[in-house]
């Protein structure tokens, strides 16, 4: 299962590390040279992350390597998400602002860490910036009706980079791709998303059958 997590979870997952660092964990890169164009649109960019404290959308996900999935996101700063996987794909994301648990819902049986062990911590946290020490931000770019903003971690520079997608008016949040380390292409588009809408506390629940197994991992 730590597999099918592992791919079929990255592309959402990891809109974390550019979405969520705290405000002062992001970087300019050095030889980047933003015009005053360029910085008011990075910031309008984290206004809008910042001002959106939930996330409710269908999503699109597909890999380079042939990869597919659809399926639901429901995010509420901080702590909480709900991720569903379309069928035949069995994969349930929940986290309850403490722990986050990765559900098989065909044999009712989940892998429980503790949220802020996880890479999903990133996009869960309460404030978004760009301006900071932990990511780089390469490029900023804007075209007629969409800004592009490109970053990677500062720790894990190797790791692969992330493209942020937005439209511009408004500016909200559209697409994101992330190029691993072995060069796949992992794309997410957002479908019909809503922003800053009240959410059912209940999403962010769940109680396995307690005649089936959750498993803790090593990092409790």
């Amino acid at each position: 299962m730590t597999y099918l997590i592992s791919r079929l979870c990255i592309g959402v997952l990891i809109l974390l590390t550019a979405l969520v660092v705290r405000p002062a964990d992001a970087v300019l890169a050095e030889n980047l040279k933003l015009t005053q164009q360029e910085t008011t649109e990075l910031m309008r960019v984290q206004k809008h992350l910042n001002s959106s404290k939930t996330v409710q959308a269908r999503f699109l996900q597909i890999s380079s390597n042939g990869e597919y999935a659809e399926g639901k996101i429901f995010l509420q700063r901080p702590g909480r998400l709900r991720l569903i996987y379309d069928d035949p794909n069995p994969l349930m994301i929940v986290a309850d602002g403490k722990h986050i648990s990765f559900i098989d819902r065909k044999i009712d049986t989940a892998t429980t860490l503790f949220l802020s062990m996880t890479p999903a911590n990133l996009v869960l946290r309460d404030s978004i910036g760009f301006f900071g020490k932990d990511i780089v931000v390469t490029s900023v770019k804007h075209t007629p009706g969409v800004i592009r903003v490109e970053l990677f971690t500062a720790e894990e520079p190797d790791a692969g980079s992330i493209e942020l997608i937005f439209s511009d008016q408004p500016v909200e949040l559209r697409k994101w791709a992330i190029t691993d380390a072995q060069g796949i292409k992992t794309s997410v588009t957002l479908l019909g998303p809503s922003f800053d809408i009240p959410l059912d506390p209940a999403l962010f629940r769940w109680a396995p059958d307690p005649n089936k197994p959750r498993v803790f991992g090593s990092d409790r």
